[in-house]
């Protein structure tokens, strides 16, 4: 009788995560539209209109088999790159990055795109590459090239925070693809002598204020310091319960640069206090939990890399904005998922949401086609 009750297809979804995220999502949409002044427009009934329809797409991606994942992956890698290509010839500018291409019904910001694209490529280059092969050159070159390119393309932008964000998902992938640990030891040794030199030599005069502000941001407090001193003030003045909804005087009052983007965050801790902030940092705790249980139960050296790639890309993006917001890593623009109004950061982490659940599928339902 049951299955007259609820219809089997939504049964079968991971609720036990969508209910919690889609708390969040409201949350978010409400800390939104307590900072456009108590109004919906133009952020909140945005923000709820995208999670409705990336949820929907998520879902969707849900039901595709496996082997469609693994036949997208180069094409989806390649489609990407070019957009990235098309960024550098046609993209729009803002805030003096060249970052987005207007594509009339939405700005599409491509570099997003490349998030869960290397995770899916590379999971599939280590699938067919020959476990022997793993620890040469073979498992390491290729994969290289394969992050080097398109984290070159996005630096030209300039954004460091993207670039740094799809390296992180590549390494991590080519870690537990089997890599030898002494390669990544090497590596951030050398990135260790390097970074002095890159600091000097290859990064924006902005993205050296950003560095210098995040060791000492009160040595500028009106200045480059500005961002980071004001997120403080504004965590710290929300104290266990917060100002109350509504009533946060740094959003309210503009002293809050971005508050309804990167630093949305500080803006939800003024009014909703330690609490507001435990809720959210519990929220994904559920999702990042379960994103590591799909990637431990997968069927599959590919599905398994596919999981923990994609999870990877969500707590990267939590752990950088909350580090940042709380001046504990510098300001490199990267939205806190599922609350920072934009859609293309909306878009990608559903990616990666629908991917798990895709993932947990094939799990549950094992078959020829995944």
């Amino acid at each position: 009788m049951s299955r007259f009750m609820v219809p089997d297809t939504i049964a079968r979804q991971p609720w036990q995560v969508l209910i919690p995220l889609s708390a969040l999502v409201a949350l978010g949409a409400a800390v939104l539209y307590s900072a456009a002044g108590g109004s919906f427009t133009p952020y909140s009934a945005s923000h709820i209109y995208r999670f409705i329809f990336f949820l929907g797409m998520a879902i969707v991606l849900s039901r595709l088999p496996r082997e469609f994942y693994r036949w997208a992956a180069y094409p989806a890698y390649g489609g990407v790159v070019l957009l990235l290509v098309f960024v550098e010839l046609l993209g729009a500018v803002g805030g003096g990055s060249q970052r987005w291409l207007d594509l009339g019904f939405m700005t599409l910001q491509p570099s997003e795109l490349m998030k869960p694209a290397i995770i899916l490529v590379l999971a599939r280059f280590y699938e067919t590459l020959p476990a022997a092969m793993t620890a040469s050159w073979r498992g390491l070159v290729p994969a290289a090239m394969l992050i080097g390119l398109p984290a070159g393309l996005v630096i030209l932008q300039p954004d460091l925070g993207t670039a740094l964000a799809i390296c992180f998902g590549g390494v991590v992938i080519m870690f537990l693809a089997g890599l030898p640990l002494y390669w990544f030891v090497g590596a951030g040794l050398g990135g260790a002598i390097v970074a002095p030199i890159a600091f000097f030599t290859l990064l924006h005069d902005y993205q050296r204020n950003r560095v210098l502000t995040f060791l000492d941001p009160e040595s500028d407090p009106l200045g480059t310091g500005y961002h980071i001193t004001q997120s403080k003030i504004a965590i710290g003045s929300g104290g266990l319960f917060g100002k109350g909804f509504g009533n946060g005087s740094q959003s309210h009052l503009e002293y809050l640069p971005e508050s309804h983007t990167d630093f949305v965050f500080a803006t939800m801790a003024e009014e909703w206090g330690m609490v507001g902030g435990l809720f959210v940092l519990c929220v994904f705790a559920i999702v990042l939990t379960w994103g590591l249980r799909v990637a431990r139960a997968s069927p599959d050296r590919f599905s398994s890399l596919l999981a923990a790639g994609m999870n990877a890309t969500i707590f990267f993006y939590v752990a950088i904005n909350l580090m940042m917001v709380m001046g504990l890593a510098p300001v490199v623009g990267i939205p806190l998922p599922f609350m920072s109004h934009g859609g293309s950061s909306m878009m990608t982490n559903m990616i990666c949401i629908g991917t798990l659940m895709a993932i947990d599928r094939w799990r549950a339902r094992p078959s020829r086609l995944g």
